[in-house]
């Protein structure tokens, strides 16, 4: 019987959730230790690890690499919203809701908190064993460079550079496909290499899909963001307004942005056609990025 899209995605973040656990379960009690656990634990949506587990299920089967895989995503990506969210970069005081960890803790502390998930991620690359050596090697390479100052990192300081700036749609679709996107290609890619596929075209498939669902997200983020809707954000109302950035909607008006976004997953769509009904989850991520309404 065919899996429903809820309980599969209620599975993902509960097998996330106890190896995020597992891998923050450290034995002493120093601030450090509760910034790293209230920054990660029980929070946000979860979409990297779902689309690791759903493409391992496209091309293989999910494994104990494809759990270590998952944890390592969401840590990185729990880091990076840490030091987004620091007076030197986007200077917020709420995140999903609650306040972020420079404001419930202190500056240094959010600093070593996002330094420590970092390097807890690839430490759990370093548990590998289910692929080969080869296959560990480049999936620790994807992850650096997705993260790093060619991937996300960059889209992050093309960030930075943009505040009080007007930027042309060019240059915010490539500060998306790094700030954003980079990650989310990582997770799908490094997902789908978790049962050893030596597919190469397969996996440029999946990585088409990934560029497309990974700026739909930030598409349909500007979407809601403009209607009202910032819980999708858990900041405060109108973050990127308060900081004098271009969107989708003010380059593109609403109905603009939502061409692009109904473009997009057009795309996204069309890089899956090869594959058969194993890819049916990676399909109801994309239609649930983009008809979501918080």
């Amino acid at each position: 019987m065919k899996q429903s899209f809820d309980n599969f995605l209620q599975e993902c973040r509960e097998r996330v959730e106890r190896h995020l656990e597992s891998s923050l379960a450290l034995e002493h009690d120093l601030p450090l230790h509760a910034a790293l656990r209230y920054s990660t634990l029980q929070q946000g949506k979860r979409i990297r690890p779902c689309l690791v587990y759903a493409a391992a299920r496209c091309l293989g089967s999910v494994n104990s690499d494809t759990d270590h895989i998952a944890t390592a995503l969401e840590l990185i990506h729990c880091y990076s919203l840490i030091h987004d969210d620091l007076p030197a970069m986007d200077d917020d005081d709420l995140r999903r809701g609650r306040p972020t960890c420079h404001i419930a803790y202190d500056e240094a502390t959010a600093i070593l908190a996002g330094d420590g998930l970092q390097a807890l991620a690839f430490e759990q690359l370093s548990q590998l064993t289910q692929v080969s050596p080869t296959t560990a090697l480049a999936l620790v390479h994807e992850l650096a460079q997705a993260a790093g100052a060619a991937g996300m990192v960059k889209g992050q300081a093309m960030d930075l550079y943009a505040t009080d700036t007007s930027v042309d749609l060019s240059y915010l679709e490539t500060m998306h496909a790094h700030k954003t996107g980079d990650l989310i290609v990582a997770s799908i890619s490094m997902g789908a290499q978790s049962s050893d596929s030596g597919d190469s075209a397969a996996l440029n498939k999946l990585r088409s899909y990934g560029r497309a669902i990974g700026l739909a997200f930030q598409v349909k983020d500007d979407i809601l963001d403009s209607e009202g809707n910032t819980a999708v954000l858990g900041k405060q109302a109108g973050a990127d307004q308060l900081h004098n950035k271009s969107t989708y909607t003010s380059l593109l008006g609403d109905d603009g942005a939502k061409k692009m976004l109904a473009q997009l997953h057009t795309q996204a769509i069309t890089a899956l056609s090869q594959f058969d009904e194993r890819a049916d989850q990676l399909r109801n991520i994309a239609d649930f990025i983009v008809s979501r309404d918080h």
